[in-house]
């Protein structure tokens, strides 16, 4: 079942009064927004609606922005895919630094200046966000274990891999009912008896040899499609009558 775009069960009383009246646009709420992310990222809880609310201001006031806080709002959108979060997120970035962010991806590396600190940020995030979206996630864990600098941009949020880790499995119970076990290793980036664990106590899968066995689902079950179409005869005749027509 779909719910609000803009609903959050954890969402405190003050943001709410904040994001439902004119304070949403006061500057002197910009630090209620950041501090409320610093909780969100500790706590583990995600609130899309008001994180983009704090973005907003940025753009409006981009002498109160901070960057460890919209670094830490992209992480945390990551953690929700395959959602559009991280895209709202990024649309509503600085020009300079998504422009950044893509000649430092067209040359292979930061720009030499060292300015680029924000967008190098976005752009190493973007290459965990395209393969999240393309579902390569041994290519995921891949990168993220490849460079330090995830270990920073994640830092903040608390149990990132292991949110991760269920994200790529629900996923995975969406569109399977059976995975082999090595792959699954890969998409997890678990081995032995972490990999067992897991898919026992966390996703209530079974492991039978070398396979992975997901439950059916509303998701994954396969069901034939019947279409059908209710065409009335007078709409065959009015057809029929314009092909005769000739033209003025």
């Amino acid at each position: 079942m779909s719910r609000a775009f803009d609903y959050c069960p954890e969402r405190p009383e003050n943001i709410d009064t904040i994001l439902n009246g004119l304070d949403r646009y006061n500057p002197e709420t910009t630090a209620v927004f950041q501090e409320y992310v610093a909780q969100q990222c500790e706590n583990q809880t995600y609130d899309c609606y008001a994180n983009l609310a704090l973005l907003k201001l940025y753009q409006f006031n981009p002498h109160l922005t901070r960057d460890e806080a919209t670094t830490n709002i992209l992480v945390k959108a990551l953690t929700v895919f395959p959602a559009p979060d991280y895209s709202l997120c990024l649309s509503l970035l600085p020009p300079y630094v998504l422009a950044q962010s893509k000649l430092q991806h067209q040359n292979g590396g930061p720009t030499p200046t060292g300015q680029g600190t924000l967008a190098e940020a976005v752009q190493h995030l973007n290459t965990l966000h395209t393969q999240l979206n393309n579902a390569q996630y041994a290519d995921f864990w891949n990168t993220f274990e490849g460079d330090d600098i995830y270990a920073d941009l994640v830092a903040d949020v608390q149990g990132f891999e292991e949110v991760m880790r269920v994200r790529i499995a629900v996923v995975v119970s969406q569109c399977m009912q059976e995975v082999q076990r090595s792959v699954l290793e890969s998409w997890l980036n678990l081995r032995g008896s972490k990999l067992e664990n897991f898919v026992r106590e966390v996703c209530a899968w079974t492991i039978e040899g070398e396979s992975v066995k997901i439950p059916s689902n509303n998701e994954n079950e396969a069901r034939g499609t019947v279409v059908r179409e209710n065409v009335k005869f007078e709409q065959f005749g009015r057809i029929v009558k314009r092909a005769y027509e000739q033209p003025c």
